[in-house]
């Protein structure tokens, strides 16, 4: 696998679309919009190029959330809302014939080491030659939030799995006959981080599932990354860190506390929320 130097990130969802445009404050004190932070993440991987998918219209304000990283960065409109694996099969003259790293738009990350979770994904995908999602041990009521894979531990790999499904959201009952992982601690599947490194294997698999489509239909990348198990070598990677979902109840309130409680005003966030339980307390 060469170097992965080019990332996707997915935006143009309904409910995604403003959630990239939220300011929080990121572990250095500074205020920063999500899509600044999730540039970041991807150039920390070693990312040069970076596609940003959204609706169409949303190209000025989504430049000017970018920063700095704004030269870095190619806007691709998603002009028919039919799903998450066509907004990826958007960027498919972007990617080439390269592996890519893909970040969902509507997640940040924080990383439980010094090398960022994007780091972390891209380094295990050099090492094994192979398309790699992060994973997170996950409990099987988050399961409707969350597409998830099934597969087995490879031997001598430390939080590496060898994928053999992937499900989109699936029930309990489905996930426990099919998605069970040897090994994991009960009640907990192994569900996907919103990181990915991809082989342009993925688009060939789009283009022929999107061809299939029913009017209406939207396709999900779920499908694909199926199928993709059963084409090539694909695996799973237990990455070193937490993801926080923006478009959750109180999601951009978590990942901030998560940023700030991992930053350099930590000190100081400690003390505000003990003050405001105190007060509470009263």
């Amino acid at each position: 696998m060469r170097d992965v130097r080019k990332a996707v990130i997915t935006a143009a969802g309904r409910n995604q679309r403003a959630l990239a445009l939220q300011t929080l404050v990121d572990r250095d004190g500074e205020s920063r919009t999500a899509l600044h932070i999730l540039l970041n993440e991807a150039v920390s991987a070693g990312c040069e190029e970076i596609a940003v998918v959204i609706a169409p219209g949303d190209a000025s304000a989504y430049a000017t959330a970018a920063g700095e990283h704004a030269r870095k960065v190619r806007f691709v409109e998603q002009h028919e809302p039919r799903g998450y694996g066509h907004a990826i099969f958007c960027t498919r003259e972007f990617v080439g014939d390269q592996s890519f790293l893909h970040l969902v738009g509507d997640h940040l990350w924080v990383s439980r080491s010094e090398v960022s979770c994007a780091k972390q994904l891209v380094t295990i995908a050099a090492q094994q030659e192979c398309a790699v999602s992060g994973v997170q041990p996950t409990k099987e009521r988050e399961l409707p939030n969350y597409g998830a894979i099934g597969g087995k531990l490879v031997s001598g790999g430390t939080g590496l799995y060898e994928v053999q499904n992937v499900l989109e959201k699936p029930t309990p009952t489905l996930a426990e006959q099919q998605l069970v992982v040897p090994g994991l601690r009960a009640g907990h599947y192994l569900c996907l981080f919103g990181l990915h490194v991809i082989t342009p294997t993925i688009f060939s698999i789009l283009e022929k599932q999107l061809s299939s489509l029913k009017s209406g239909e939207k396709l999900p990348l779920s499908s694909a990354l199926a199928q993709l198990a059963r084409q090539e070598h694909y695996l799973a990677y237990e990455v070193a860190g937490a993801r926080y979902d923006l478009g959750a109840r109180y999601g951009v309130l978590t990942a901030q506390l998560a940023l700030a409680l991992e930053g350099k005003d930590r000190s100081e966030v400690l003390a505000q929320l003990l003050e405001l339980l105190a007060q509470r307390a009263k």
